[in-house]
């Protein structure tokens, strides 16, 4: 990993997946989001980690199995396919993973014991919470502490995932360093343009807005990020 967990967990404590999701497009990496419904179960939880994949195939040992294997700071993410007709982690298991030191939990699917799992503490997100447990075992995949599927994406222990209250990112870590640099200046332009708004300067003067909308006028093809590339400017949308 091109960062440790330790100024992982510091640098992204003052940044947001946006913040880095911004960064991907700036270095032409791949922005892997979690489907949107994937929510933490805290509200204002946070977690960031390399990532120790398990797919569910109804039986918590894989789990345990995962943990096993796992470093402190690592975050268990769990592939249940995206189901919503049975939940696949529970408190223990999100108790075994704090045990363990890891830095929380993702879930492609649902979970369940939502009262605990919060007073446990242990940052997990997941599509949403059921009753029930698995009613079923089948036979373990291939390669099922290898990999796992966060909606379009397959993740592995080369991968870094970031959460927060807008949702799971996950991005390669030998890329990390690289995009939290970016990710940084990002942040920063932002709180400057913010600053700047509060003062009395609007954003569109900031940005040269009317020279824009005049260039336009002239050029209709004219696109916004092309006038931001011209007078030296940026927005972070």
């Amino acid at each position: 990993m091109d960062i440790d967990a330790p100024d992982l967990r510091r640098r992204f404590a003052a940044l947001t997946t946006a913040h880095v999701a911004d960064a991907c497009l700036r270095a032409g990496v791949p922005v892997r989001c979690a489907p949107a419904a994937v929510r933490p179960v805290l509200p204002g939880a946070r977690l960031a980690g390399r990532v120790t994949p398990a797919r569910h195939v109804g039986s918590v040992d894989m789990f345990l199995e995962a943990i096993d294997r796992a470093s402190p700071g690592d975050v268990l993410v769990v592939d249940n396919g995206g189901r919503t007709d049975e939940s696949c982690v529970g408190d223990l298991v999100v108790l075994e993973a704090q045990a363990a030191g890891l830095a929380g939990v993702v879930v492609w699917g649902l979970h369940r014991d939502t009262a605990d799992i919060r007073a446990v503490g242990l940052p997990v997100f997941s599509l949403g919470a059921i009753p029930t447990g698995p009613q079923r075992l089948d036979a373990r995949p291939p390669g099922a502490l290898a990999s796992a599927e966060v909606g379009q994406w397959t993740v592995d222990a080369d991968d870094i995932v970031l959460g927060d209250d807008d949702g799971v990112l996950v991005v390669p870590a030998e890329r990390a360093g690289e995009l939290f640099d970016l990710a940084e200046s990002i942040r920063d332009t932002e709180r400057r343009q913010a600053d700047l708004i509060r003062a009395g300067v609007p954003l569109r003067a900031q940005v040269g807005f009317s020279t824009y909308l005049a260039r336009r006028a002239e050029d209709p093809s004219l696109t916004f990020r092309e006038h931001l590339r011209a007078v030296g400017g940026a927005i972070e949308e």
